[in-house]
């Protein structure tokens, strides 16, 4: 594995090599979205994601092929797991927050607390000299979720649907009148302050497999929720509870999957910082 300093300064040059042949192919600019994944866009377009998630894809234990599936992509981000349902075959909707002030916040917390908290952690994975984030709520938003997504799906001619709604707000009325085979939730119960509020509204959504995939806490063996939003105002990393396993498994069965199992697990590293990433991926069946 390379060493913390090697891997930023490879994944520098993989940014500024991504951005100047987007502009030379075209494609609009670039230089100010933050790309969370990594997605092959063809013709060695490749975004320089802090999450490369090609690598891992088996253990997902996705089908192979999706086609006349109904997926749903909840907290899509830059799309990746939703251009890759689509690639097999699947029709995808990807959802994701309408605005960042849709965002979650601790009680007391204002939209520009957590804004420039967000333009703090994104500072961090950019090389000396680039631009600064935006400050603007709107502007944040462009740059981390709706601009790089947009530019994703403009180039592979994707046929994805996007929904923007709260996880809490989410209902069939709203995704088309018919559940979904499948349902996909990654990092997204813990940027929620209210994570069974968010999984009830998941259930009725599905009528096959959700697949999650998240950090949870190996210990108590009781069910139990971790808090890790630390007691400093303002200044958490805009997440709050770990749900350990056997917590998870009550509470999914309690909103009607009748097996919870853990089929792999999704490892990696992080660009560019290398901090180490593995997280169970569990699937719930109806």
């Amino acid at each position: 594995m390379s060493s913390p300093t090697t891997l930023a300064l490879e994944y520098y040059e993989q940014l500024e090599a991504f951005v100047r042949q987007a502009e030379t192919l075209g494609l609009g600019p670039v230089r100010d979205f933050y790309w969370y994944h990594t997605i092959d866009l063809g013709d060695g377009l490749i975004t320089p994601g802090t999450y490369d998630y090609r690598r891992t894809l088996s253990a997902f234990h996705f089908p192979e092929n999706m086609s006349g599936m109904r997926v749903l992509d909840v907290g899509s981000a830059t799309g990746f797991f939703a251009f890759e349902f689509e690639r097999r075959g699947a029709r995808v909707v990807s959802v994701e927050l309408p605005s960042l002030d849709a965002l979650d916040r601790f009680p007391g917390q204002t939209t520009e607390q957590v804004i420039s908290k967000i333009g703090r952690m994104l500072a961090s994975s950019r090389p000396e000299g680039a631009p600064p984030p935006p400050t603007s709520a709107a502007g944040m938003y462009r740059a981390l979720l709706e601009g790089p997504f947009e530019f994703c799906r403009r180039r592979l001619n994707s046929n994805v649907e996007r929904c923007h709604s709260a996880v809490y707000d989410l209902a069939l009325d709203k995704l088309g009148g018919a559940p979904f085979d499948l349902v996909f939730v990654g990092d997204v119960l813990v940027h929620t302050l209210y994570p069974l509020r968010a999984l009830a509204a998941l259930g009725p959504l599905c009528k096959g497999t959700l697949i999650l995939s998240e950090v949870i806490p190996d210990q108590p063996r009781e069910p139990a929720m971790l808090y890790v939003g630390g007691e400093q105002p303002g200044e958490d990393a805009i997440s709050w509870w770990l749900p350990n396993r056997a917590c998870l498994d009550q509470l999914l069965k309690k909103l009607g999957f009748r097996t919870v199992e853990e089929v792999g697990r999704n490892t990696g590293v992080l660009r560019p910082d290398g901090h180490l990433v593995d997280r169970p991926i569990l699937h719930a069946k109806k």
